[in-house]
Parts: structure tokens; C-alpha cells; sequence
């Protein structure tokens, strides 16, 4: 790869970045204006959020040796190999998808631009290849399973990947913790001015309790080094705490409770893959050209959670043994992050193996977290949590009746969505809960209008509909959506977008008796062959795998299947305790 590179002014005392240099994609100042008023005349590829942070920490050198996204020869060695073909070791594919495009051509330099059109760079194109979704799925993530968060996300993504070297003419503009938002090289300064060599790496993508900051003290004195706090604030797994959230709670941590000289706290705009092993592999490549040569390495590290099936994706051990058979080609060891459990006789932390018989020991897991504390309004005790991180939690994290939530109803067309999702709306509003209803026929009317009934235009009009919903449940509303939604790859998309609580309904109504209740004559006009791509006729419905809730509309009036889901909510606290159903009820 041709690669340009930074000259290094940091001291010697910490670890080189991998390759030798960092990369440095910036252009000259001298050059920028000539070079930003030509991108103005040049073809536009429209950058995706995840493409954009991928560029942003290229252009800095965190991805060093990389320097472009891949070509061809790349991308297959890293699928096979996780390698460059230069040997490097480089574990996750990092490319540009686009669309099929007439205007786009081998030799040809191109604008990529944000969604607001700001131009952020200058390519030229070197390469345009094919890849296969269900090859990379399988070979990167090791599962098709649509309930993996890249894999769903993987089907949004152009078919071609465009590859060349890039001019970086603006980064990516962020207003929020700017004096955070540091460099690789910025960060290596601030490293090497502790006086230290080792540097212990902490990734992180949630909040850091009492025995996260008690973990972190401990390895910064078992290496004799400092601790490189290194929050993700890019795109982590739907559903985690907000970057703003956990931010407030690292910055009461590190000006409170750590020694000033022993922590360093910068911000990491990386869009992680949630890929589990490779992806932890990944994360150690990255904070060595951030300074770090120790990585602390959890459980399930950079875990999606379960699949469909509710088993999990990887094991629990799978990440830490990974970095720990790479870590002396890569420079990093692995650290464990071991389980520790707070002494309630002397009010202090011990290893789980370390624990005598006879101690009494205190423990809450991160379920217990959200249901039995924040959920409920109650404060986290002071041995789990320092008060600092348990008022930002708290101010966060409404009662869980307040929380938002998405209830996606899917079927076949007539079995009963909108008619069961009436009658849920009404009884959702009696319990005090506010609800927005976004129907499938009502969105084509409003939101979709002009979209025909292709493969391609159903997706689109079923991605609208979750991008309104996720708004809505972010905001904590409640959100009712009926479509018939027939493809599980774009459901469980929607699953992801929507984030924290989207409830997967499935009426599960018999082909033969939606056509019997189709007063509109729709199946009998695709059945005739007047209407094409007619699903559940010549077009496929991929029922639900594991859905939250499945309704039977044969036996079961719709005000029975409502009270189902009511039913549901409440177990799951999303509803006051009133009011009762019943019998005669008023």
C-alpha cells in the first residue's frame, strides 16, 4: 500500500504505532483549497454513518498500516486470513459499499461527502469489486443469523466496494466533548507525558461501576503503568447507553476517583462490528497505535448477545483467547477481566477464585441493574456505584413505565394486524400510556407514497417505518407498527435500528383463512396472476424464528390477543399496575 505518514514527536517510551508510523491522510494546508474546489466538480459518493467513522480514524492513523479502504486482494485475505496481504495482521474487512453506478469507473476521482454534503475527502477510484453478503457474514462473524446486528445491516449495503487512495480534506465535525476527541497522536502525547511505558487499554461501550474502576486500579499497578480509558462513542450494539450518558459518568470517575497522572480519558469514534473475537483482535491493533500495549479483554468481549435461537453468538472466552494467541505478533497483551466480587465483612473487592468459604459476598448483575434499580426508580447501592455515576444513570434512565418501546406486529395481509392493533391502542391509552400507531397502509399514503411493491420498495417502506418507530421509542414512547413486513433479514434491521425494546408480534394466521376474510379480492386478483409479487402467493412470507409474542386469530378474538400483549408489557414493567382486567370490568 503507498502510505503517508505522520513524523512522530512523542517520546520513545511508549510503543510504536503497528507498521512503524502512523498514517496520515490529511492534506496539506496549502493544497486543501485547490483540492476542495475541484471536489466540487467531481461525481458525489454519499458516505453512511459507519463508512464516515471508518474514514475518520484512517485518516488519523488509527487503523495504521491502513490506509485506504481495501481493494480486492485485501478484503479476501482479511475474509480468509485475517491478514493483509502483506502479512499484517488486520482482522475486520473495512471497505466502502455503494449501489451500482453508471457514473462511477476505474481511474475516475470522486467527492465523499456526509449526509449534509460536506465534502470530507478527495478518491480515486482503483478498484470496483463484487463482494458476497453471505460470505463475508459467514467468514467475519461466523453466522447468516439476521438477528446479528451486522448481518441485518449487511443487507442495506451496496454490492460493489469501491477501493483507492483518499485525500482527506475536513474530518468529520463533532460538537460534543471536543477536548476528549483526541488524535492517536494527540493521545500518545498525553500518554508519554505520565512518564510511563505500559499503557493499559480499557474498551468500553457501557457504564463503568465499582468494579470496573477497581478492575482498571489494578492492572494499572500490576503492569506499573496507565490506564488509557478509551470509550467507544461511535455506533456500539442498538440498545447500549448513550455515548452522552456514559461520558458524564467516565468524567466524574476520572476527576474523582483516579490519580491524575495514572489515567488518561479520550473518546474513540469507532463504529464496531460487534464481532466478537475478531472484532477484540481489532480493538487491540487499534489502541496499540493509540499508545497502548496491555488490552483488557472481557467476557464475550464486543458480543452481539443471543441469536435467534437465544443462544449466543460466541463463547465466553473465544475474544480472550484470540488477542492472547496473536498478542506477541501484535505487541498487546492480553489482560483478563476478571470477576470480582464486593466483601461485605471489610467493605473491600476479591477475585472470584480468591474468595474464602466463609465470606459473605455481595453481587448485582447488569439485569438487576435494569430491572431492579433503574427501572424502578431505586438507587444503585454505594458499593456498586460511586454517586457520581448512580445520579447520571438515574437522571438517564426514566421508571421503566415511562420507558419507550416498539410493538411490531407481522402477517400476512388480512390476519388481523391493524384489527389487533386497535384494539391495543385503546387499551394501552386506558392505562395512561401515549401511543403512536404507524400501519403499514396508512404509511404508504403518507411516508412511502410513490413506492411500488418491488422486493427493493418494500423493504424501503418497512425501514421508514423503524426509522420513525426508533425516534419514537428514543424519545420514550411507545410505538404500535403494523406492516406485514414479510423478509426476517429487514425485521430483524428494524430490530437493531429500534434498539432497547421492540416486542416481534406474529399473528399467525393460516394462508387459507386470510383469503377467506379478503373482502378486497386481493388474493384472488394474484391468484389470477393480475396482481405479481403478492406475498404469501408468488412472493415468500419468512415467518418470525423466535418472536416475542404469536397470536392465533382462528380462536382468539382480538380483544384477547390485545390482552395478550397487555399482558406481556406489564410482566415486563412497561405499564403501570393498573388498570385490572377482568370480568365486568368498568
Amino acid at each position: 500500500m503507498e502510505e503517508k505518514h505522520t513524523t512522530m514527536t512523542h517520546q520513545d517510551n511508549l510503543i510504536p504505532p503497528y507498521g512503524g508510523q502512523l498514517v496520515d491522510l490529511m492534506v496539506p494546508a496549502a493544497e486543501a483549497d485547490a483540492l476542495r474546489q475541484h471536489a466540487n466538480t467531481l461525481p458525489s459518493v454519499q458516505l453512511t454513518d459507519r463508512v464516515i467513522c471508518d474514514l475518520e480514524l484512517m485518516a488519523v492513523g488509527a487503523f495504521s498500516p491502513l490506509d485506504r479502504f481495501m481493494g480486492e486482494a485485501d478484503y479476501r485475505s482479511v475474509l480468509e486470513t485475517m491478514r493483509l496481504t502483506d502479512g499484517t495482521i488486520f482482522p475486520i474487512p473495512v471497505t466502502l459499499p455503494v449501489e451500482d453506478r453508471d457514473d462511477l469507473r476505474v481511474g475516475q476521482q470522486v467527492a465523499l461527502r456526509d449526509r449534509r454534503n460536506l465534502i470530507l475527502a478527495v478518491m480515486t477510484i482503483d478498484e470496483i469489486y463484487s463482494w458476497d453478503l453471505e460470505e463475508a457474514a459467514q467468514k467475519v462473524f461466523g453466522t447468516l443469523d439476521p438477528r446479528h446486528p451486522l448481518v441485518a445491516e449487511m443487507h442495506r449495503w451496496g454490492p460493489r466496494n469501491l477501493a483507492g487512495r483518499v485525500r482527506m480534506l475536513e474530518m468529520p465535525v463533532h460538537y460534543d466533548y471536543r477536548s476528549l476527541r483526541r488524535t492517536p497522536a494527540e493521545t500518545r502525547e498525553l500518554l508519554a507525558q505520565t512518564g510511563y511505558q505500559n499503557v493499559v487499554a480499557f474498551q468500553t461501550r457501557n457504564p463503568l461501576h465499582r468494579v470496573h474502576e477497581e478492575m482498571t486500579k489494578r492492572a494499572i499497578e500490576e503492569v506499573d503503568g496507565v490506564l488509557l480509558l478509551h470509550p467507544v462513542v461511535g455506533m456500539t450494539r442498538p440498545g447500549d447507553v448513550d455515548h452522552y450518558t456514559r461520558v458524564r459518568a467516565y468524567k466524574a470517575l476520572v476527576e474523582n476517583y483516579y490519580q491524575p497522572d495514572r489515567v488518561v480519558l479520550s473518546l474513540l469514534p469507532l463504529a464496531m462490528r460487534m464481532g466478537g473475537p475478531r472484532e477484540a483482535l481489532w480493538h487491540a491493533l487499534i489502541r496499540r497505535n493509540y499508545g497502548a500495549n496491555h488490552l483488557i479483554v472481557g467476557r464475550d468481549h464486543a458480543g452481539p448477545g443471543v441469536d435467534s435461537k437465544g443462544n449466543p453468538f460466541y463463547g465466553p472466552y473465544d475474544a480472550q483467547e484470540l488477542v492472547a494467541k496473536y498478542s506477541d505478533e501484535l505487541g498487546v497483551k492480553m489482560l483478563p477481566f476478571r470477576e470480582l466480587v464486593y466483601l461485605t465483612h471489610n467493605g473491600e473487592y476479591e477475585e472470584v477464585t480468591r474468595v474464602p468459604d466463609d465470606a459473605t459476598v455481595a453481587r448485582i448483575s447488569g439485569t438487576e441493574v435494569r430491572e431492579e434499580y433503574l427501572n424502578k426508580g431505586r438507587p444503585l447501592p454505594e458499593w456498586f456505584t460511586r454517586p457520581e455515576v448512580a445520579d447520571v444513570l438515574a437522571q438517564s434512565f426514566p421508571p421503566r413505565h415511562r420507558q419507550g418501546a416498539c410493538i411490531w406486529f407481522t402477517g400476512l395481509s388480512g390476519s388481523g394486524k391493524s384489527t389487533t392493533a386497535e384494539v391495543l391502542t385503546v387499551m394501552l391509552l386506558e392505562h395512561g400510556r401515549q401511543v403512536t400507531v404507524l400501519d403499514g397502509d396508512i404509511v404508504r399514503t403518507h411516508l412511502s407514497k410513490g413506492l411500488g411493491f418491488s422486493a427493493e420498495d418494500r423493504d424501503t417502506n418497512i425501514r421508514r417505518i423503524g426509522f420513525v418507530a426508533s425516534e419514537i421509542v428514543r424519545h420514550g414512547g411507545l410505538v404500535i407498527c403494523a406492516a406485514i413486513s414479510p423478509y426476517r433479514a429487514t425485521r430483524a434491521d428494524v430490530r437493531n435500528m429500534v434498539g432497547g425494546d421492540f416486542i416481534e408480534v406474529f399473528v399467525d394466521t393460516p394462508l387459507e383463512v386470510c383469503e377467506e376474510r379478503d373482502i378486497k379480492g386481493m388474493y384472488a386478483k394474484a391468484r389470477r396472476g393480475e396482481i405479481k409479487g403478492f406475498t404469501g402467493i408468488d412472493d415468500p412470507y419468512e415467518a418470525p424464528q423466535n418472536p416475542e409474542i404469536v397470536l392465533n386469530t382462528v380462536n382468539a378474538t382480538p380483544e384477547e390477543n390485545a390482552l395478550k400483549i397487555i399482558e406481556y408489557l406489564a410482566v415486563h414493567g412497561l405499564l403501570p399496575a393498573e388498570p385490572v382486567y377482568g370480568n365486568g370490568r368498568g
